[in-house]
């Protein structure tokens, strides 16, 4: 058990302690309520129309029970960097993981802070009319009114690059991939490869496919097109080497002038 929750742990953290402390700066969440809750390595920020942490924490728990008792039992799904199939038995949390990997073309585990923020979205449903929960920069939004998220490339300072969101949108899953900073593997080279989708478990294995295709001079290009041929892709942008590329549905803004 104990090198099952290394392994666990290890992938989970994608934002160290103190880029963690500079990016949950550019949350700021006019007019929502703001909780930290953590649950063994889990670390979320929760902001909402309302006081949510006590129902978060109990579903946090639940969530993570489920997995690492699957994962126990399966110690393939955390290892395996392919799609892997799992039974129709397995927890609902599981088989988001799964489907996600497979649809990226990546590994379950890719997919772990993402699905874990949409289950606890799940969990809480409509309790709230607006919700942002961040996992270690990985993100489910749904937003109430116009907003703005940071994009971290680990650069000194606070991002200076975001995204807008709009209640139109419905709920997304904006998740960043970093071949420089966190703890998440990546086989590339950007300083940030940013998708969105139409959930945070998708958000968080595509992510991590783009990332893995942003090598070189050619980089951005081939990680927009490794974007465009995941369905279910909203838009990407990536940064590298001074240089950024975007695709589909975002709307890039600055933040020294952007709104909460």
């Amino acid at each position: 058990m104990v090198s099952n929750q290394l392994k666990f742990n290890d992938i989970c953290m994608k934002i160290d302690p103190v880029n963690r402390g500079i990016y949950r700066k550019t949350l700021r969440g006019e007019g929502l309520v703001r909780s930290e809750i953590i649950v063994k390595e889990s670390d979320l920020l929760v902001l909402a129309d309302r006081e949510i942490a006590g129902a978060v924490r109990e579903i946090l728990i639940t969530e993570r029970d489920r997995l690492e008792r699957y994962i126990a039992g399966h110690p393939e799904f955390r290892d395996t960097l392919a799609p892997i199939g799992v039974p129709a038995t397995a927890p609902a949390i599981v088989r988001s993981m799964a489907a996600a990997g497979a649809t990226a073309g990546v590994g379950p585990m890719a997919a772990v802070a993402g699905a874990i923020c949409d289950a606890v979205a799940a969990g809480i449903g409509a309790q709230v009319r607006e919700l942002i929960i961040e996992n270690g920069g990985d993100l489910f939004v749904r937003v109430a009114r116009e907003r703005v998220v940071g994009i971290f490339a680990g650069d000194a300072g606070a991002p200076a690059l975001g995204l807008r969101l709009r209640p139109e949108h419905g709920a997304r899953g904006i998740c960043t991939s970093s071949g420089r900073i966190g703890h998440s593997l990546s086989f590339g080279d950007s300083a940030a490869a940013t998708v969105v989708a139409g959930s945070a478990a998708l958000a968080d294995a595509a992510a991590t496919a783009v990332g893995n295709r942003v090598r070189g001079a050619q980089g951005i290009r081939e990680g927009l097109a490794a974007a465009r041929a995941i369905s279910g892709v909203l838009g990407a942008v990536i940064l590298r080497g001074g240089e950024l590329g975007a695709w589909g549905e975002v709307e890039l803004v600055d933040l020294a002038e952007a709104p909460a």
